[in-house]
């Protein structure tokens, strides 16, 4: 993979992060990050999300090592034989969501996530939610703290910490996770395909303001919010053999 390739490093603010990624500089021959073919991210799971996003498009492969608290998506941190491990890694190719949200105000924002889409109480008082999908009303009344849309990439995340199930990487699947749900009290959920498109309305929206949250970008007091895979965005991370996101999966199931 690395033969003949520029690579570039970018590393997380952490002080860790940052002395492993001038360590690096000084070590292999490297480019600025837009003229690289290969970026190596340093840092956690936060930092490859960013990176991500950052070069969303342009389908350039991101290694990460873990220099960060959660390194899920990240491979061993490792200094020697940096450029072997790129040209032995293995490609994982995922699709971000893209979510379209209306405000109370009629303003419609767009946002990509990786990870999910979630629709968040901003006060005390819960939220009443409609969701459908394709068209079609399937719940007439959610009343929770919220509600996420998770891709197979996502699903081990805030997905998971919420009582979501955890999905294969290839799945063409998508988890619909209620967050705390007060009615109907004992619903725990949907498997959707991949292809759905889950549209979500909010009641009373200014008595009960609702935030939407593409991974890490927020838009607040939302009125309505759609979200659905965008097969025309290709996101690429390398991963060693033997250690791709299909194997951490299946260790996040059945323990190390």
């Amino acid at each position: 993979m690395s033969r003949g390739k520029a690579i570039a490093f970018v590393a997380s603010e952490h002080p860790e992060a940052q002395a492993a990624a001038e360590r690096l500089r000084a070590r292999y021959p490297n480019v600025v990050p837009e003229a690289a073919d290969i970026v190596v991210a340093l840092g956690g799971d936060g930092l490859m999300l960013q990176t991500l996003h950052l070069f969303m498009g342009v389908e350039k492969p991101i290694y990460g090592m873990n220099r960060g608290s959660v390194g899920f998506l990240m491979n061993d941190y490792r200094e020697d034989g940096l450029m072997e491990r790129l040209a032995s890694a293995q490609r994982a190719v995922v699709h971000p969501l893209l979510m379209t949200a209306v405000d109370t105000q009629g303003k419609m924002h767009t946002a990509r996530a990786i990870n999910e889409v979630s629709l968040l109480r901003q006060t005390h008082q819960a939220a009443k939610l409609i969701i459908a999908v394709d068209g079609k009303v399937r719940m007439p009344e959610l009343i929770a703290d919220g509600i996420l849309v998770a891709t197979p990439a996502g699903s081990t995340a805030y997905n998971f910490s919420t009582g979501g199930p955890i999905l294969p990487l290839n799945a063409p699947l998508l988890a619909l996770t209620p967050i705390s749900a007060f009615r109907p009290r004992h619903w725990r959920g949907a498997l959707l395909p991949d292809h759905a498109r889950v549209a979500i309305e909010v009641k009373e929206p200014e008595l009960r303001p609702v935030a939407a949250v593409a991974d890490h970008t927020e838009f607040r007091r939302v009125a309505r919010v759609e979200a659905s895979l965008d097969r025309t965005v290709d996101l690429v991370m390398l991963h060693d053999p033997g250690h791709g996101l299909d194997e951490r999966i299946l260790r996040e199931q059945f323990g190390p």
